[in-house]
């Protein structure tokens, strides 16, 4: 399974979703998560993919992290991904 299958299935998990209703073009806000579930995705993400995400639960704004999307999600992972090998 690549980095986008695995993000999908994870968030659609936390949004009780069909991964085949979560799209690249998805926000998590139109998928239902709230900020625990995008908290418990980000952790989720941490542990599938071992690495640590620059993200602020308190301060997403300021976060390194843009999860304003799936697509720049799948792209900060796999941007994680580069620097840590």
């Amino acid at each position: 399974m690549n980095i986008q299958d695995q993000v999908i299935a994870i968030i659609a998990e936390q949004a009780m979703l069909d991964p085949s209703d979560v799209t690249m073009d998805s926000t998590l806000e139109d998928l239902g998560i709230d900020s625990m579930g995008v908290v418990e995705s980000i952790f989720a993400i941490e542990e599938t993919f071992d690495i640590s995400v620059p993200f602020n639960a308190n301060n997403p704004t300021a976060s390194e992290f843009d999860i304003s999307s799936v697509a720049s999600i799948v792209s900060g992972i796999k941007r994680l991904k580069a620097e840590q090998a």
